[in-house]
């Protein structure tokens, strides 16, 4: 850890370093202009449930752990569909996303008791969308004090738990 910023000058951060996140920026695993990366959302579900972090599988849409969360227990609604945009969903597809991220919702508050939640799409690359030709909801669980003094003081976000433990617990209690 360091407390000196790029130009050498000290700015009161401490930074836990994530090297393996530049391959991520740098496009890899996401389907990018200029790469022939498959997209993750429309893999994953060729993979095992413990492969792919898959948490549950629905007729129109899947449940899996969000490979860089913001919060532990951090879980995406993707449509089984390949499309991008919340109106290029059929009715039972919007449903199913609906259910699941509501069914989301409970067991994260029966497995780890989640005090509130974030849920949210980012719709087009410019709203902030890692995966933007794949529509997904976020659903981000929040705690009572999860803004503690590690990312206030300390500036450092902490997972106390790995994601495939917490697949697993998911998955048991769904």
């Amino acid at each position: 850890m360091s407390d000196i910023d790029g130009a050498g000058m000290p700015d009161g951060w401490q930074r836990l370093w994530a090297p393996h996140r530049l391959e991520y920026l740098r496009g890899e695993n996401r389907p990018l202009d200029g790469n022939d990366v498959q997209c993750p959302f429309c893999r994953i579900p060729t993979l095992s449930d413990q492969e792919g972090l898959i948490v549950y599988r629905g007729i129109s849409a899947y449940v899996v752990m969000n490979l860089y969360p913001y919060n532990p227990g951090h879980l995406l609604i993707c449509a089984h569909r390949h499309v991008a945009d919340l109106t290029e969903l059929t009715d039972e597809e919007r449903h199913e996303i609906t259910d699941l991220t509501s069914h989301a919702m409970k067991t994260i508050r029966k497995v780890s008791g989640a005090d509130g939640f974030n849920l949210g799409m980012n719709q087009g690359a410019i709203s902030g969308a890692g995966v933007a030709a794949h529509i997904h909801q976020h659903v981000v669980p929040r705690w009572s004090g999860d803004a503690n003094f590690m990312p206030i003081i300390g500036k450092t976000k902490v997972m106390p738990q790995l994601l495939t433990l917490t697949r697993d617990e998911l998955a048991a209690a769904w």
